[in-house]
């Protein structure tokens, strides 16, 4: 009997070992032990998105939510209604709940880093879409994935040159931006003035927010219709406030893409079927189906896999035939 106990002592010391290392293996995203998926149980994505202000925004929450049920992953939605503050609360909540994987669509660049930095001591990997943060320390996600925003202005900005090129005297712009503090509304500025100043006779004569809503668009517009009555061409930074634009510019008797050249951004399709008709000039595409993309870089980053820390989507630009022939196809 006595040669027996240590055997056993020695056996309740390896079971107890065993425990401890299984309670150390669980936890969301790159812990240690099998990683999340591999057990057979679906990934949970934590995704937060800006809210609904848009075409735009509606198309990419659909595309979201669509491919994360084709890829069997388990999706937590939170709608922030345009408030960084309900974003900062559906982050922690998040963290608290122990998802696999953090996603989200920040409202505005800046303010991010506390709760970041607590995603990361909490081991849960961080994926941007569609609009970036201006953090300087890149290790609090792992990648962005969405469009060149600068680019974008500068496409706008291009496309005006060139339907200028012929003119000799000033030509008045006004700009609707987007919501105040975001990256778009910040790059999409920016890329369209630095390509313009190539021409001194563009000039920005107003510029103000519309946040990114048609009712925004359309009053701003009202008010720069007062104030300016020798406009000649409207940048909205997107097509929702392009189209509440165009209603205030017919109200004031005026004919949008002739007596007011247009230029916005998305290319949904209700500002699709108005470059169509003629009366937007030109849209640069912003492609919201960011949903397959997204569930790919969920599953990499939860595997600890490595990837891009930029992800640029694909866009073109339409004149109207562009727009008539790709609106039969359009998914958005």
């Amino acid at each position: 009997m006595r040669t027996t106990l240590p055997v056993l002592g020695k056996l309740a010391a390896l079971a107890a070992a065993t425990l401890v290392l299984a309670a150390c293996g669980g936890g969301g995203g790159g812990g240690g032990g099998t990683a999340p998926g591999d057990s057979g149980e679906a990934l949970t994505l934590g995704f937060s998105q800006v809210g609904a202000e848009s075409g735009w925004r509606t198309a990419n929450t659909k595309s979201i939510q669509d491919a994360s049920a084709a890829a069997g992953i388990e999706l937590q939605f939170s709608d922030a209604q345009q408030k960084q503050e309900n974003q900062i609360k559906a982050i922690r909540s998040f963290i608290q709940q122990r998802v696999d994987v953090i996603a989200f669509s920040p409202v505005v660049e800046s303010g991010w880093d506390t709760v970041l930095m607590e995603a990361k001591r909490a081991n849960i990997p961080v994926i941007l879409t569609d609009r970036s943060v201006d953090s300087t320390d890149t290790t609090l996600y792992k990648t962005f994935l969405g469009s060149d925003f600068v680019e974008e202005g500068r496409k706008a900005g291009q496309w005006l040159l060139e339907d200028t090129a012929g003119t000799s005297g000033p030509v008045n712009i006004v700009e609707l931006q987007g919501t105040t503090g975001s990256a778009p509304a910040i790059d999409r500025q920016q890329g369209f003035a630095e390509t313009i100043a190539q021409n001194p006779n563009l000039k920005v004569i107003a510029s103000q927010t519309g946040d990114f809503t048609r009712s925004g668009g359309r009053q701003v517009m009202e008010a720069f219709l007062k104030t300016h009555p020798d406009i000649d061409v409207l940048y909205a930074h997107n097509d929702d406030m392009g189209l509440g634009a165009i209603e205030a510019i017919e109200a004031a008797g005026k004919v949008p893409g002739t007596d007011i050249k247009i230029i916005t951004v998305d290319a949904v399709k209700d500002g699709m079927q108005a470059l169509a008709g003629g009366k937007i000039n030109y849209i640069v595409e912003c492609n919201p189906l960011l949903g397959p993309q997204l569930m790919d870089l969920v599953k990499k980053v939860a595997a600890g896999e490595e990837v891009p820390q930029r992800v640029v989507t694909e866009e073109t630009t339409f004149d109207a035939e562009a727009a008539k022939a790709a609106l039969p196809s359009r998914q958005y």
